[in-house]
């Protein structure tokens, strides 16, 4: 492996050899790639595990007795046990393999619906992706539950104190990103976690933004409910996981019915398996968490230490070098926040924006980014954000001002 490890100093050029995409041109430019909130660039060693898969034990898991099904079960497994000490959850069957975080966040929700009752309040942030808002509404409108939102300051930051007043005996349930994915934030979840247990009500966290830059430690947080994306942390889309308590999991109702997921079936009645099966309906992305575990070694030889220190780097430099164009304004200027700047032009559409940086081999993202609360908050139609990985440079910060700054030239 060409990556550095706890032990090597942190060494970008050495790292940046592992991902065959950085290679390549776009519009004729090298490429510089900025839009890793969306989704991170992959390592050759979790396409090598892709590849180890289908060439030499491509067979369905937990059901066969023959070698390649035996096979393929434990290295399937075996990535459920490094996500569980990666998060350092309890019981390896806490882990649920889902398709990505929306898919965990459901879970939850459809679990919810026969928990709820009406009148009974669930608390959501006003920073969060819209995957942790609509099912919660859709959860409200089948239950009578009443939603109510922790609003932010203009700093992108939760109003800790109004969380305080909205939380009552009523609540049920709280749920907020670690992380906003449009402004970067990084919200207190240990503080909100503990304040909402002295009420009784259960916290998820969507983690999702969150785990590229930050070793959760689910025990520590005390957390009923945490969930990732695989494509956030350099692993394949379509697979992540929902960490859940036991006692959680064990309360909630299957999410949806079919093979693996029972017991015993007959036509009068079916039982449910134990966990973690019990939520596994039908045949998984066995790949693609085998591919995860992949990318959960690679970022842990890095060292999660070393990644958020240079990535903290990148964050300060890019933010100076913005501030010194003029008509520039960030949105989302958290003293505790991650790798994630979003601004726009005075005048200017940050659609506009994007599609000219592209033409100079600059990718980054332009929109209200699932986020849509947000930036009717600020008043806005959307953002310029640039978000940065541990693979990124400072000469790759350079090319992106450049190019800001050329098409602001051009456009105004």
């Amino acid at each position: 492996m060409s990556i550095a490890t706890n032990n090597i100093a942190f060494n970008v050029d050495e790292i940046r050899k592992d991902f065959p995409i950085l290679n390549r041109e776009v519009n004729g430019y090298p490429l510089v790639y900025l839009d890793n909130a969306a989704t991170s660039q992959t390592p050759k060693q979790v396409m090598d595990a892709i590849v180890e898969y289908y060439s030499n034990y491509n067979a369905n898991i937990h059901r066969g007795v023959h070698s390649l099904s035996q096979e393929a079960t434990d290295k399937y497994e075996g990535a459920r046990k490094k996500i569980q000490q990666h998060f350092n959850a309890e019981k390896a069957h806490e882990i649920i393999f889902t398709s990505g975080t929306t898919h965990g966040i459901n879970l939850v929700a459809s679990g919810f619906a026969s928990i709820l009752k009406k009148g009974d309040e669930i608390l959501v942030s006003a920073l969060e992706h819209h995957s942790n808002i609509v099912p919660w509404q859709m959860l409200c409108e089948k239950t009578g539950a009443i939603l109510k939102v922790i609003p932010m300051n203009q700093e992108g930051e939760l109003i800790y104190e109004a969380f305080e007043d909205l939380l009552s005996e009523n609540t049920k349930m709280v749920f907020l990103n670690h992380v906003s994915n449009a402004l970067g934030t990084i919200n207190p979840i240990k503080k909100i976690i503990d304040k909402a247990h002295e009420k009784g009500a259960a916290v998820l966290i969507d983690g999702a933004q969150a785990a590229p830059h930050i070793k959760a430690d689910v025990q520590a947080l005390d957390v009923d409910f945490y969930v990732v994306s695989a494509h956030k942390m350099c692993g394949p889309t379509g697979v992540g996981v929902l960490y859940g308590k036991e006692e959680w999991l064990n309360k909630l109702p299957p999410y949806q019915g079919g093979g693996e997921m029972i017991a015993t079936v007959s036509f009068e009645k079916t039982t449910y398996a134990e966990l973690p099966h019990k939520f596994e309906a039908g045949t998984p992305n066995i790949c693609g968490g085998i591919a995860f575990g992949a990318a959960i070694d690679y970022m842990n030889a890095i060292g999660f230490e070393a990644i958020s220190r240079y990535e903290e780097e990148l964050l300060d430099y890019a933010t100076l070098k913005l501030q010194e164009i003029e008509g520039m304004k960030l949105y989302g200027t958290s003293r505790e926040k991650t790798a994630v700047i979003s601004f726009n032009i005075e005048g200017l559409h940050p659609y506009d924006i994007g599609t000219l940086v592209d033409k100079m081999g600059i990718a980054v993202r332009t929109g209200h980014h699932c986020a849509q609360p947000i930036m009717d908050f600020y008043k806005i139609p959307g953002t310029v954000r640039a978000s940065f990985s541990f693979y990124n440079t400072k000469d790759e910060i350079e090319r992106f001002i450049e190019a800001v700054k050329k098409a602001k030239m051009m456009l105004s």
